[in-house]
């Protein structure tokens, strides 16, 4: 897929992918769902759904480390302090041709802008929380996320 084409599919995720509600028993469904396509798969990955005051869902499946823990955590805060999608984010810096990590920025230790954390939005009021698997390819983390939300509001 072309660079244009990913961040135009990107830009379209951001608009559409809103659910009615969401609450404890959607976290565990969501990660749930997650976790088990992840499993089917022998994804070595870690998946958390977290609100900005604290974790709803974690799991480290077979192959994780305790990095994929930290890129969850870091990719999460990214997507609470932007309420983007971290794989629309780092779409939109390449495609702007600048350093987020420049000096005086953003914090590498707090932050990171790899696709795979996407926020859950309620209509009528914004991002609740956001849904992190961090052990893939970018592209391959966000997609897991992006399926399970879509699942989910489908059901």
């Amino acid at each position: 897929m072309s660079n244009d084409a990913w961040l135009d599919r990107l830009e379209a995720e951001h608009r559409d992918l809103e659910l009615t509600r969401f609450d404890r028993a959607d976290a565990w469904r969501l990660g749930s769902s997650i976790a088990e396509r992840a499993l089917a798969e022998a994804f070595p990955v870690a998946i958390d759904v977290r609100t900005a005051s604290g974790i709803l869902f974690h799991a480290s499946l077979p192959g994780a480390t305790a990095d994929n823990d930290d890129w969850a955590r870091r990719k999460a805060a990214t997507v609470f302090r932007f309420e983007t999608s971290t794989a629309l984010l780092e779409a939109r810096v390449a495609a702007g041709g600048r350093d987020m990590f420049e000096p005086g920025w953003l914090d590498p230790a707090e932050y990171a802008v790899a696709g795979g954390a996407v926020p859950v939005r309620v209509a009528g009021v914004g991002v609740v929380a956001v849904a992190t698997v961090s052990g893939l390819a970018s592209e391959d983390d966000h997609d897991l996320v992006v399926q399970a939300i879509r699942d989910l509001r489908g059901s």
